[in-house]
């Protein structure tokens, strides 16, 4: 008898670890970060300083970089849906699915959200934060950052927006930077990598909590999402604050970015 009931106990811890392992390799698969390798997919990014002529650098620059900025935030939109549900789930009666579990604690490292907070403190927090970037927005500080994609740190670093990084060895280190200054310019494997890259330092850094409130509020009152209100929220992204601001927005309707 005691046997039997210790086969039996090894059989469910069987199936619980199956079950288990299962459900982690469902929810890889249906994961949206699997359905491209930006790092190889867009290939490298043109030698932009080698076109002379403006326009066809400027319209090589957006041609290469709308795509992948276009799959970033088709990522986020799909992760927002899957928040939505996992939203309802905790709604219907403060429990979470197993799934949706794997899902909030994925979303948390990313966005930098406290493990220790109430869930519904947490979800709150990820719907201000999990939302996209417009490409308005994010082609034209590319291209104020990186000078249309002909900077040093671009070229040798594929890094496009200025992203710092403090580990010696991490970057490239500026030319002007003072003596006892540590940072360096963050290098990156691809230009897909800086974009994302971004996005994340938008969607979690609190230098641009007022970005994201200003988002929420769009969101919320149902009114377009535009690059140039967005930027509003910009002010502490560069020491030239409010002139940084204006350059960017005046940037995206000049190059019809924007209507």
């Amino acid at each position: 008898m005691q046997n039997a009931k210790t086969k039996f106990i090894a059989l469910l811890f069987t199936a619980y670890i199956i079950a288990t392992f299962g459900l982690l390799i469902w929810a890889i698969q249906h994961s949206p970060s699997r359905a491209i390798n930006t790092s190889t997919a867009f290939g490298p990014a043109p030698d932009f300083s080698a076109i002379t002529n403006i326009a066809e650098r400027k319209a090589a620059f957006f041609d290469y970089f709308t795509p992948i900025i276009e799959h970033k935030n088709t990522l986020i939109l799909a992760d927002r849906e899957r928040l939505a549900a996992v939203q309802s789930d905790w709604q219907e009666d403060a429990t979470l699915s197993n799934t949706h579990q794997f899902y909030l604690s994925r979303w948390l490292k990313r966005y930098k959200i406290k493990e220790e907070w109430p869930i519904e403190k947490q979800l709150a927090e990820l719907d201000k934060r999990m939302h996209i970037i417009p490409p308005a927005l994010v082609l034209a500080q590319a291209a104020n950052e990186s000078a249309w994609g002909t900077s040093r740190f671009a070229q040798d670093g594929n890094n496009y927006f200025g992203q710092w990084c403090f580990k010696k060895g991490c970057g490239l280190v500026p030319s002007g930077r003072r003596a006892n200054a540590k940072h360096e310019v963050r290098k990156f494997k691809s230009p897909a990598g800086s974009v994302d890259a971004y996005l994340r330092n938008l969607n979690t850094h609190r230098a641009y909590k007022q970005l994201r409130n200003i988002r929420a509020q769009l969101h919320q009152a149902n009114q377009p999402i535009t690059g140039v209100a967005l930027a509003e929220g910009l002010i502490k992204y560069s020491e030239r604050g409010e002139e940084y601001v204006h350059e960017l927005q005046a940037m995206m309707r000049s190059n019809g970015l924007e209507e």
